[in-house]
């Protein structure tokens, strides 16, 4: 009986993480921000425990893997996504674009499928068992929250428009997918030499929480990208 509750453990865990993703898309056709963005951590934090209780209890399975890439599209894929959806609905429009405009916030779903693909490769990639090609989907995700969510003012503002988000959406879009190696924040010990960039990393992130709250998010991620790219062109 024991057993039979243990092995369902991860795989109850991964379907907590799909409901929460569910949740946040729901909410962000609302325009529910604060709500979505919560529902993405709670996501993130279920996505993190059935990974590590499938490997303490010794119940990984092929099935498992497999409902967790399809709850993750979710939760980091379509409802970041969603949210973009609603911010393309409120932006700015120039003249240019009033005929389209609306149609353009269906250009949101685009992140959603590099998601996806992004997802497809890194269960396929051997490369990625200590470091990642690619911005990961959870640190993608945690981008456009925080940005949208701390930056909402602005982004609706005249000094923004419809065209920037578009180009923005189509970079991170290609930072998915992109063969970009990327450090993963994983210590095989403590000494500076073989984990500088991660210190560095680390510290540099400090500020950012300090002042700037939670919009600091957003910013992290550009620093990680730029502190992996520095490091690639330093080996």
């Amino acid at each position: 009986m024991a057993n039979c509750i243990t092995r369902h453990i991860p795989n109850t865990l991964t379907c907590c993480n799909l409901i929460s993703g569910c949740m946040a898309t729901g909410s962000a056709f609302y325009g529910n921000y604060e709500w979505a963005v919560i529902m993405i951590v709670i996501g993130a934090v279920f996505d993190f425990f059935d990974g590590m209780s499938a490997r303490l209890l010794h119940v990984s399975s092929p099935i498992g893997k497999e409902l967790d890439s399809l709850a993750d599209v979710v939760t980091f894929g379509v409802a970041p996504s969603a949210m973009l959806f609603h911010l393309f609905t409120q932006v700015v429009y120039p003249e240019v674009l009033k005929p389209v405009q609306h149609l353009v916030p269906y250009t949101a779903f685009l992140m959603a499928a590099f998601s996806a693909l992004r997802l497809a490769k890194f269960n396929m990639d051997e490369r990625q068992t200590s470091s990642f090609i690619g911005l990961p989907t959870p640190a993608n995700a945690l981008f456009w929250s925080s940005l949208i969510l701390g930056n909402l003012g602005f982004l609706i503002s005249e000094k923004f428009n419809a065209v920037f988000l578009f180009l923005f959406m189509l970079l991170f879009c290609f930072l998915l997918v992109a063969e970009i190696p990327l450090f993963a924040l994983k210590f095989k010990n403590l000494k500076w030499q073989d984990n500088k960039i991660k210190f560095i990393f680390i510290l540099g992130c400090l500020p950012a929480f300090i002042f700037l709250g939670f919009s600091s998010f957003a910013v992290i991620i550009l620093w990680y990208l730029f502190l992996s790219i520095v490091a690639r062109r330093w080996s």
